[in-house]
């Protein structure tokens, strides 16, 4: 039952006389990236050949990225998972020996027959992510756990707290539409790597570029942006709030606000502009280790150019203070009237515009809980809940799909503790046998993008996109929908709602979209103010209707209801003393998306020689993650590039290679991210990073991360 969707679009490996029949199917890259691409896939006697960009899609216009473009090596990779598995060695060996669905099904529902019935639903945890984010894969899961009354999760790894930040200036996550920026005769990148986190973007910056705008970047981090940019201003990590404060007091020292529209459209201006007051640029210059006239010059030319936007997307959530980042960005277009302007104002996800159009109590049906109300646990504190001795029921039986919290989850040594108990009984929906999936007492083969009907939303940009199936499941694999459906079945369960097909579960959940036209027309636009200003007409939607620089719903958290700089509290004296390097863990692959394809040789490779600008030999490139420290840090420890390294904290260690940079600031390591624990020595980087909460909006501090650097004995 994959789907009851009639095939217009999607292979048959002959015709009815028995010829060879060449098809193409249209989809929709599901990973978890603003630009959701469009693409077309090439089917020949059933078998994908060919795989390339739609140069009909509005925003990525034909490209695929150098990841996607191998996607069909990665359908038919040989290490796929393509029967269900059951571990037979230690859990973490990677030991299992195939079964069939039916001994697989069997099995997991008289486990969960058992831990329900010994500790109650509560010991039941689903654990998904967005490693397909299309509509089907992600939320349909949810009716199966809703109808269990099982232990829900709040929060996420990414995402949550930009928005939730935002929202308590503007009182909404919406934002300028970032194709806006067409417009801008400033653009300020602020803690994204536009070129290559969002590379279908780049094109719309350097036609402002060309049409007169310049372009700032600032990172704690020199990335290819950054290389690009016209200016790049490099603060020390964990201290933008304080320079965006310093900009306020600039901006109102000099009287370069713009008093009609503040007085029009915010509430708070006078606090505001006397909590600024003792932001000086020399206090602000100091903590950001910058320049005072560097802040200066930032500040005026920002709120002296029309029209002005601040480009941002997700990175510098990943912070103890993430939502006061955001909320205190999301001033500064308030304060010059940026929001007047066509091309003005803050340009973050639109994916809140996209999601107006799915209904997401259709797709997971949160009715079946009945009068249920089930406990609900951080999602970022997973290595926690798997090992809290005082968590009462505890976790018993987990189900893992579309993530790899073993490589993305924050503390993972301390997760690798709880995935080693004997009595967790694990199941991971999987497409490779990650490092996560190694754990599991029974791995199920999930089917790829391209095996799989699906409607995917974006938040790089406005148009909801269709995938089709352009091929059969390899091997026995199934979607994540029909993993639920059938496990529904095993249980015994009978509502109707587990057992919808998907045409019938994508109408509901589109309910104001034809489905056959958006099949037919492989995308549609969803619905966007003109000129990309959700806030043309000066109205917001707080309490007040305006911007607010006070917000009393912040106070009423327990938060500084004003913009406030805080420093980590892992930066505190006693922890510089013993970890006295800051870590980042940025994204900065070509050919990785988060944890996926960083298994694949050919993506290690490639990868390998690009970081090292080289064109070695296949054979020749030793592909792995690295260290990345400036020379004079790299001296003072009488190190070398290429000499082995242990990086360490109290949560764990990795032993890692130098590799000296001048991307960095002194006193500032790197661990690019998204490398499995098998791909070098041991660890990954996020068996340093902290999982401390966020202040608000339900993430995870990473970045606020410490850590030691010495010689590998």
């Amino acid at each position: 039952m994959a789907s009851t969707l009639d095939s217009t679009d999607s292979t048959d490996a002959t015709d009815v006389t028995g010829r060879d029949v060449t098809t193409i199917a249209y989809g929709t890259c599901h990973h978890d990236c603003p630009d959701s691409c469009g693409w077309i896939a090439t089917v020949e006697n059933g078998v994908a050949v060919k795989l390339r960009g739609d140069p009909d899609h509005p925003f990525s216009k034909g490209e695929l990225c150098p990841k996607v473009n191998h996607f069909i090596d990665r359908t038919y990779s040989d290490r796929r998972v393509t029967t269900p598995l059951r571990r037979v060695g230690p859990k973490g060996s990677g030991e299992f020996e195939a079964i069939s669905w039916e001994t697989a099904l069997e099995e997991i529902s008289a486990q969960l027959h058992i831990v329900i019935g010994a500790h109650g639903a509560e010991a039941v945890l689903p654990f998904s992510g967005a490693g397909n984010q299309s509509v089907l894969a992600m939320w349909f899961p949810y009716r199966l756990w809703n109808a269990l009354g099982v232990t829900r999760l709040q929060g996420a790894l990414c995402g949550a707290v930009a928005g939730a930040g935002v929202a308590m200036t503007n009182g909404t996550k919406l934002a300028l539409d970032p194709e806006e920026l067409a417009h801008s005769k400033l653009i300020i990148i602020w803690g994204s790597n536009t070129r290559l986190t969002n590379r279908h973007l780049w094109p719309t910056i350097e036609a402002a570029r060309t049409a007169g705008a310049r372009i700032i970047v600032i990172d704690p981090i020199r990335t290819i942006t950054a290389d690009e940019a016209d200016q790049f201003i490099q603060p020390l990590p964990g201290t933008d709030i304080a320079l965006m404060l310093a900009m306020m007091h600039v901006i109102i020292r000099d009287g370069l606000q713009d008093h009609e529209w503040v007085a029009a459209h915010t509430l708070g201006f006078e606090d505001l502009e006397e909590h600024v007051r003792e932001w000086t640029p020399q206090r602000a210059a100091e903590i950001c280790g910058l320049a005072e006239d560097e802040i200066v010059a930032l500040a005026r030319e920002y709120a002296t150019t029309r029209p002005a936007a601040i480009r941002t997307l997700i990175g510098a959530e990943h912070r103890e203070h993430g939502g006061m980042f955001f909320r205190t960005l999301a001033c500064l277009p308030a304060l010059v009237g940026a929001w007047r302007d066509r091309g003005g104002g803050l340009a973050r996800s639109v994916g809140s515009w996209t999601d107006l159009a799915i209904d997401h109590d259709a797709l997971s049906r949160p009715d079946l809980l009945g009068t249920r109300e089930p406990r609900v646990l951080d999602e970022v504190r997973l290595a926690d809940i798997l090992t809290n001795t005082e968590l009462n029921p505890s976790v018993h039986a987990l189900f893992v799909w579309g993530t790899n919290p073993m490589v993305s989850v924050p503390n993972t040594e301390l997760l690798r503790k709880g995935f080693e108990r004997s009595d967790l009984f694990t199941v991971v929906h999987e497409q490779f046998l990650t490092d996560t999936a190694r754990y599991a007492d029974i791995v199920l083969p999930a089917t790829t993008q391209l095996e799989s009907v699906d409607v995917t939303p974006a938040w790089g940009h406005l148009n909801l996109g269709w995938n089709e199936a352009a091929i059969a499941p390899v091997g026995e694999s199934i979607s994540n929908a029909e993993f639920h459906r059938q496990l529904a079945r095993a249980l015994g369960l009978t509502e109707p709602a587990l057992f919808e097909d998907d045409r019938a579960v994508l109408t509901a959940a589109l309910p104001t979209i034809d489905i056959d036209r958006l099949r037919a027309d492989h995308r549609v636009r969803v619905p966007y103010p003109e000129d990309g200003r959700p806030f043309g007409d000066g109205v917001f939607p707080t309490a007040s209707g305006r911007v607010e620089f006070v917000s009393e719903e912040l106070r009423a958290l327990g938060q500084p209801a004003l913009p406030t700089y805080e420093a980590p509290s892992e930066y505190a004296p006693e922890q510089l003393e013993r970890f006295p390097f800051r870590l980042l863990t940025p994204k900065q692959h070509a050919r990785f998306l988060n944890s996926s394809y960083s298994h694949l040789p050919k993506h290690q490779r490639a990868e390998h020689q690009r970081a090292e600008h080289q064109r070695a030999e296949q054979g020749a490139v030793e592909a792995g993650p690295y260290l990345e420290m400036v020379a004079a840090d790299v001296t003072a420890l009488n190190l070398s590039e290429g000499a082995m390294v242990k990086v360490s904290n109290d949560r764990g260690e990795v032993t890692l290679r130098v590799r000296v940079t001048e991307r960095l600031r002194t006193g500032v390591v790197a661990i690019p991210w998204g490398w499995w624990g098998d791909s070098h020595e041991g660890g990954v980087a996020n068996s340093l990073t902290s999982d401390r909460l966020t202040d608000w909006g339900g993430g995870v501090a990473y970045s606020d991360t410490l850590v030691a650097v010495s010689p590998a004995l």
